[in-house]
């Protein structure tokens, strides 16, 4: 059963260094052509399903005028939608206007994620960001005056410009700012962005850690819980939409560079804008085995508090989890925690969790 659905909206005004997504610089003349593309991808694979949970992303879907805002919209209204639906719109706050926010409103987004990353000015000039504490507090309190309650804010870490002393006075700015989620990222220095073109070198690990470690603790104080290994929620504000993905379940995604989970089978769309308007959507359909489906499951699961159900995974695929893996050296090391039928990674070694996945799957016992 599909319950979620991801729209890509590639266009930005301006293109971070860091950036790795699908992304296209802002051009009228492009906007239109993309959405009457967006629109018959829909119209072609969406079998009509009920879904809980929709996410605008991108790019910077908020660089729409407010024209383009309505046009998109009108098109999603064919999404059928739960009544709880959780509907989310990423943005950044130099792209969002209180006209904006009242079209979010009158279509029914419910979830608003800002990019912020960081309100250091050495942190910004690095990432080619732009962003002032006046226009993010004018924004959050237009949104607050229109009733939307469930905001989250984007904190990117681990930078070159900045040291433990700076990464706090982020964190307690984002903290004044009393949202109900926010996402924390270390810095990734991609190939094929502008840092890693220049070749920028990352910080060293022991900082990055400190860095993390100075983020969980400084957000558990101020009741935010760790639910997931990058983000923080208070009570009964968890993304319902990114627990689609760590969940493993099946996902609908449209929109340029988008990709799908359906039928057993991970579907990429094509990154080239051109291909894309003449309705050649898909770059390739790959089929998961049973086997990787189960791998796929345990890296996404273990990333979560919840971790994995070991009963419903006994449902899922017929097959107890210790006949599939042998695990109990990790609990011996205290890499895993074995709980009410529940295996976790416990919180202190989130960080390392990548390490701890693979000695997992290395002791895989079916073929």
């Amino acid at each position: 059963m599909i319950k979620s659905c991801y729209i890509h909206i590639p266009f930005c005004s301006s293109i971070c260094s860091y950036c790795d997504f699908c992304k296209l610089f802002l051009e009228d003349k492009w906007i239109d052509s993309y959405l009457d593309a967006l629109e018959k991808e829909i119209e072609e694979i969406y079998q009509g399903e009920i879904l809980d949970t929709i996410y605008i992303g991108g790019g910077t879907p908020s660089s729409l005028s407010p024209s383009q805002l309505e046009r998109l919209f009108h098109i999603l209204q064919n999404l059928q939608k739960a009544k709880n639906v959780e509907y989310t719109i990423e943005g950044n706050f130099e792209s969002t206007t209180e006209e904006k926010l009242k079209i979010y409103q009158k279509y029914g987004i419910n979830r608003l994620s800002f990019g912020l990353e960081s309100i250091y000015p050495d942190n910004l000039d690095f990432l080619e960001r732009k962003t002032d504490k006046k226009k993010v507090e004018e924004i959050i309190t237009i949104a607050r005056k229109l009733g939307f309650s469930n905001i989250n804010l984007d904190l990117m870490y681990a930078l070159p410009t900045e040291d433990l002393k700076i990464l706090k006075e982020d964190i307690q700015y984002v903290l004044s700012l009393q949202v109900e989620h926010i996402s924390t990222y270390s810095l990734i220095i991609e190939d094929h962005t502008k840092l890693g073109i220049e070749k920028v070198t990352p910080i060293e690990e022991d900082l990055d850690y400190k860095m993390y470690q100075t983020i969980c603790k400084m957000l558990k104080k101020n009741h935010y819980e760790h639910y997931e290994i990058s983000n923080f929620a208070k009570k009964g504000y968890e993304s319902k939409h990114n627990k689609t993905y760590w969940n493993n379940e099946f996902y609908y995604g449209f929109g340029l560079g988008a990709c799908s989970y359906l039928d057993e089978k991970r579907i990429e769309n094509t990154k080239s804008f051109s291909k894309y308007v003449k309705g050649n959507y898909q770059k390739e359909i790959i089929p998961i085995s049973k086997e990787e489906k189960i791998e796929y499951e345990i890296m996404l699961n273990l990333r979560t508090k919840q971790g994995i159900s070991l009963d419903l995974f006994y449902e899922k695929y017929g097959k107890r989890f210790n006949d599939c893996f042998e695990y109990t050296f990790l609990i011996q090391e205290k890499l895993l925690i074995l709980e009410e039928e529940r295996l976790f990674i416990p919180e202190d070694k989130w960080y390392i969790s990548n390490e701890i996945i693979v000695k997992l799957l290395e002791g895989k016992k079916y073929e």
